[in-house]
């Protein structure tokens, strides 16, 4: 059983710095102007594989032992975590599976494919792609790594906020995606260890908002739509981020869609990068005015930039 916590998280990044990219924390002066605040963002869309997951991904597999890879890993995404999966267990030199839903972007297919991962298609539900992952690990064997409710992911994930508050270590605010709570779940662990006072804050797309209503309610809900443009943040909150989220995290808020697209806009224009729908989700928190900024520092994880370039939604 990991213990999570700083210790581990930074065992975790010790582990993955050979093969992770400590991405860049990008500053701009007209969107501070615009919203009276100073925002820094961390750049998880310029990681290897293009989204957050590479983090925990590489932990999870690099802590396996041989035994436990004999056959391979197997895990299920609709994208982000596919391809770090596909990517961390060609570097152990280990075959993977990949369960993906058959309405999966291209883009993250085509990087499964390019980083030697197999992929089975699944119908669209994440019901369907557990059932899968499942049958897969009983007829072909294999280790699960699962996209969000394991402690190695996890730990890997918080690797996000320990690079960012090591070179900003004053931030006043956090605002990190939330889908099955990986990255929110290892995201708080680390900043609140190193900054007791921050304040955590997920966000959510209006349209697959079970983490939001989970907190509102004190239980964990896993009903719900998960229809939003945010295909990284469709996934349902994991029962182990779900106890983290719950005990730690101060609040969690949702966005419209019209939002996310503006949002991610935005971004492209004005730190020239380019950003996924789900990469834009915590930035359109401040953008919608779900968070009280004025004078603060913010601290914006933007989770990935895997997109389909001839399908950009403001086309």
């Amino acid at each position: 059983m990991v213990t999570l916590d700083l210790s581990t998280i930074r065992a975790a990044h010790e582990r993955i710095t050979p093969f992770i990219r400590r991405t860049a924390i990008l500053t701009n002066p007209l969107l501070d102007s615009d919203f009276g605040a100073r925002f820094f963002f961390k750049c998880e869309n310029l990681q290897v594989g293009g989204a957050f997951k590479a983090r925990g991904a590489h932990n999870a597999i690099f802590s396996l032992s041989d035994d436990e890879v004999a056959h391979g890993v197997v895990t299920q995404s609709s994208g982000n975590h596919a391809t770090a999966v596909a990517l961390a267990a060609s570097r152990r030199g280990v075959p993977a599976k990949i369960v993906m839903p058959s309405n999966t972007p291209k883009v993250k297919c085509d990087n499964v494919r390019n980083f030697g991962g197999e992929i089975i298609f699944c119908e669209p539900t994440l019901a369907a792609r557990e059932a899968t992952a499942a049958q897969v690990v009983a007829a072909k064997g294999g280790t699960l790594i699962h996209p969000y409710n394991d402690a190695r992911v996890i730990a890997g994930q918080g690797t996000v906020a320990l690079e960012l508050l090591q070179e900003v270590p004053d931030l006043d605010v956090l605002l990190v995606p939330v889908s099955g709570g990986g990255l929110l779940g290892g995201c708080v662990i680390a900043a609140k260890s190193l900054r007791p006072e921050i304040q955590v804050m997920g966000v959510e797309p209006e349209q697959a908002d079970d983490a939001f209503r989970s907190f509102r309610a004190g239980e964990r809900l896993l009903d719900g739509r998960r229809d939003t443009i945010a295909d990284g943040l469709r996934g349902s909150l994991g029962e182990l981020n779900w106890s983290i989220i719950r005990d730690r995290v101060d609040d969690i808020v949702t966005v419209t869609e019209r939002g996310i697209v503006d949002s991610m806009r935005v971004l492209w224009e004005n730190l020239k990068l380019v950003v996924e729908p789900s990469g834009a989700v915590a930035f359109t928190a401040a953008r919608e005015g779900k968070i009280a900024f004025s004078g603060k520092k913010i601290g914006v994880v933007i989770s990935g930039g895997n997109v389909d370039l001839d399908r950009l939604p403001w086309q």
